[in-house]
C-alpha cells in the first residue's frame, strides 16, 4: 500500500475521493468554484470525464451511467443545480444503480455568482441525503462515503461544498487504494423503477417517504456526525468551514460537528445539548440547521448572532460568539500600518475581443441591451456601460424576445457568449425566430468557456480529453433555424464591425451577428506586437473609454503598457487622431 502526502485543494480532494470511491464516470458544466473537479478527475486511469453543454445534461449523463452500472457523479456550482433541478427531483423517485453523487459548490459572498442561494434546501426539497465536508481531508473521505450511502439507500446524494473549501489548500495523507465494491453492478433494465409514468411514480413516492424515515435514523448513527468533548460547558453546532473557524476560536467548547446534514441528526443533537449551559448554531447563509432543530423542538439559536448573507471569516464568527456571550472579548490581533488603496474593479483583459462590441454599443443611445453570464458581463461596468440586464444563463435572448414585443422607442439588442449560447441560448433563439422578435442578437464566439478558466465548449473543436471534432458553426446553426439575416464579424476590424452593428440595430426584424475572435488567454495567450502612443496624442481620453487595463493617462497624455498590450489595435481604431497610436516599430 502506497501512502500519498500532498497539499491539495478541496476540489482536487473531491476528485481523489471519487476515484478512491470507484467512480468511473463524471460529467458537469464548468462553474466557479467547482470547475477544477473534472480536470483533476480526468487524470486518473480508467475513468471517463466530460463537459456537458449545461448542468441538466451533465446530471442526466451521470445518472444514465449510474443506471448502466457505474459509480458516477455530476459537478456544478449552486445556480447550476437550478438548471438540473428537474432530473434531481425525479431521480429521488427512480433511485440509482451504481452510487450517484451530485457535487454542488455554493458561493457565499458571491465571489463569482449572481446570487447567494443556499443549496442545502434542495436536499430537503428532494428528500435525499446531504453530506458536507469542512476541509480537503474530509472531502477525500466523505466523497467515498457518499457513494456507499447512495447505494445503501438507493438515492442520489447531494455533496455540498463552498468556495472556501473548494479553493483552500491543506496537507492530506491518503493511500492509493480504491474501495472494494460490495456487489457487481450491471445495466439495470427495470421498467417499474426507472420509467416515471404516473402509475410507477405514485408507488415510488411512497417508497421515497419510507427511505426518508430510514435516513433519519441513519443520520443519528453515522460517524460523520460526531460529538467532540470539550472542557467548558458551552456547545457549538457547526458545519463546513464554519466549524473550522469556531474550532480555532473556541477549542475548549463542546462541538457537534455536522457532516451528514440532511436529515439533521436531531436526536443525537438533543442528547448533546441537554446538559450544556448554552448551545449555538454557526452556519453560513440561511438558518437551515437552526430551522431543522427548532422544528424538532430544540430551542437553539444562531442567526440572531450571525449574518444571513456573505461569507464567514474568523472575525465574523468571533464577533458572533461575543454577541452570544460565549466569549468576553475578541482576541487581540496584530495591527499593521496600512494605506488607503484605490478600488480596483474587474475589467476585460487587454486585447479582449468583447471590448470593441461594447464600445460600439455604448455609442448607441436608444437601445436596450439584455446581457448574460460570462466575461462579457463586465461590459455593463463603466466606462463601457453597455448592458442593462443580467439574470441567468440564456436569459439575454429570452428577455430580449419579451422586450421586443413591448411598444417603446428603444431598439432591443441581446448579447450572449458561445458557451452560454450552447448552454441555454439555442431554445430562445428558436423562440425569437418563431415569434418574429424585432431584435438584434450578438453572439460573442471566442471559442472557449473563458470565465471559468478556459474549458472547451461546442465551438472549441476539442473536448475535456483533448479529442478533436469539427467545431459547431454558430452562424450555420442560426441559419438552420431559419433566420435569414445572419452575419459574421471580426471585432478587431472595428470599422466593418461597427457598420454591420449600426445597420442591423436600425433594421426592423430579427438578425444575428456572430463575433468571431478567440479568447486572448485560452487555450493559450495570444500576443502580437504592442502599440505605443506618439507625440500626436491630444489627451482627448477617447482611448480610455474602451476600458483597457494596458492604457494609462499621465501628464494629460495616454500611455500604453507594452508588457501587457496584446496588439489588438482597438485603441488605435477608436483614436480620432491619425498616427497618435501606432504599432511599435519592428512589427
Amino acid at each position: 500500500m502506497k501512502l500519498i502526502k500532498k497539499i491539495i485543494s478541496g476540489n482536487e480532494a473531491i476528485a481523489i475521493g471519487a476515484y478512491k470511491g470507484n467512480a468511473t464516470f463524471a460529467s458537469g458544466y464548468p462553474g466557479t468554484p467547482s470547475s477544477e473537479i473534472l480536470d483533476f478527475f480526468k487524470s486518473f486511469k480508467g475513468v471517463t470525464a466530460q463537459w456537458a453543454q449545461n448542468e441538466k445534461a451533465g446530471f442526466e449523463a451521470a445518472l444514465g451511467a449510474s443506471i448502466a452500472g457505474a459509480r458516477s457523479f455530476a459537478t456544478m456550482k449552486h445556480v447550476g443545480l437550478n438548471v438540473a433541478a428537474d432530473p434531481l427531483m425525479t431521480s429521488a423517485y427512480t433511485g440509482i444503480n451504481g452510487g450517484f453523487v451530485v457535487v454542488c459548490a455554493d458561493d457565499p459572498g458571491m465571489h463569482s455568482s449572481q446570487n447567494e442561494q443556499d443549496n442545502r434546501y434542495y436536499a430537503r426539497f428532494a428528500k435525499i441525503p446531504l453530506i458536507e465536508p469542512s476541509d480537503s481531508f474530509e472531502a477525500v473521505g466523505f466523497m467515498q462515503y457518499a457513494f456507499i450511502v447512495s447505494e445503501q439507500f438507493d438515492l442520489p446524494v447531494l455533496f455540498r461544498n463552498t468556495t472556501r473549501i473548494s479553493h483552500s489548500l491543506a496537507v492530506v495523507k491518503y493511500d492509493s487504494r480504491t474501495l472494494d465494491n460490495e456487489k457487481e453492478l450491471k445495466l439495470d433494465k427495470n421498467f417499474q423503477k426507472y420509467v416515471m409514468i404516473p402509475g410507477n411514480a405514485v408507488r415510488k413516492h411512497k417508497e421515497l417517504l419510507k427511505k426518508f424515515e430510514d435516513l433519519k435514523q441513519f443520520s443519528n448513527e453515522t460517524p460523520i456526525n460526531r460529538i467532540e468533548k470539550g472542557s467548558s460547558n458551552v456547545g457549538i453546532i457547526a458545519n463546513g468551514i464554519s466549524y473550522a473557524y469556531a474550532k480555532e476560536i473556541m477549542p475548549k467548547a463542546h462541538f457537534f460537528k455536522v457532516g451528514f446534514s440532511y436529515p439533521m441528526p436531531t436526536e443525537k443533537i438533543r442528547e448533546f445539548a441537554k446538559n450544556l449551559d448554552k448551545v449555538i448554531v454557526i452556519e453560513e447563509l440561511e438558518p437551515y440547521m437552526e430551522e431543522e432543530l427548532k422544528i424538532a423542538g430544540l430551542n437553539i439559536y444562531g442567526k440572531k448572532y450571525f449574518p444571513q448573507d456573505g461569507e464567514f471569516n474568523l472575525d465574523i464568527v468571533e464577533e458572533g460568539l461575543q454577541k452570544a456571550g460565549f466569549i468576553e472579548d475578541k482576541k487581540s490581533s496584530v495591527v499593521f500600518d496600512s494605506i488607503e488603496l484605490p478600488g480596483r474593479p474587474p475589467a476585460l483583459c487587454p486585447g479582449c475581443p468583447h471590448r470593441p462590441i461594447f464600445d460600439i454599443l455604448h455609442s448607441h443611445k436608444n437601445i436596450f441591451i439584455t446581457g448574460d453570464i460570462g466575461c462579457y458581463t463586465l461590459g455593463s461596468l463603466p466606462p463601457l456601460s453597455a448592458m442593462h440586464t443580467t439574470v441567468c444563463m440564456g436569459a439575454s435572448l429570452s428577455m430580449g424576445v419579451g422586450a421586443s414585443k413591448i411598444e417603446n422607442k428603444e431598439k432591443i439588442v441581446s448579447v450572449i457568449g458561445d458557451s452560454t449560447f450552447f448552454h441555454t441560448g439555442i431554445q430562445p433563439l428558436i423562440d425569437a425566430y418563431v415569434n418574429k422578435a424585432n431584435m438584434t442578437i450578438i453572439i460573442l464566439d471566442n471559442r472557449i468557456t473563458a470565465m471559468t478558466g478556459g474549458q472547451p465548449d461546442a465551438s472549441s473543436g476539442f473536448n475535456l480529453n483533448n479529442e478533436t471534432f469539427e467545431p459547431i458553426n454558430v452562424a450555420k446553426l442560426a441559419k438552420a433555424v431559419g433566420i435569414e439575416r445572419v452575419f459574421e464579424v471580426d471585432q478587431y476590424d472595428y470599422k466593418s464591425t461597427k457598420e454591420i452593428l449600426d445597420r442591423e440595430i436600425e433594421t426592423p426584424g430579427l438578425s444575428v451577428i456572430v463575433a468571431l475572435r478567440p479568447c486572448v488567454l485560452a487555450p493559450k495567450k495570444i500576443k502580437d506586437t504592442p502599440l505605443v502612443v506618439t507625440d500626436k496624442c491630444i489627451g482627448c481620453k477617447r482611448c480610455l473609454r474602451i476600458a483597457c487595463p494596458s492604457i494609462d493617462f499621465k501628464n494629460n497624455l495616454a500611455v500604453i503598457d507594452e508588457t501587457t498590450c496584446t496588439g489588438c489595435e482597438v485603441c488605435k481604431n477608436v483614436c480620432p487622431v491619425e498616427g497618435a497610436i501606432v504599432v511599435k516599430e519592428g512589427k
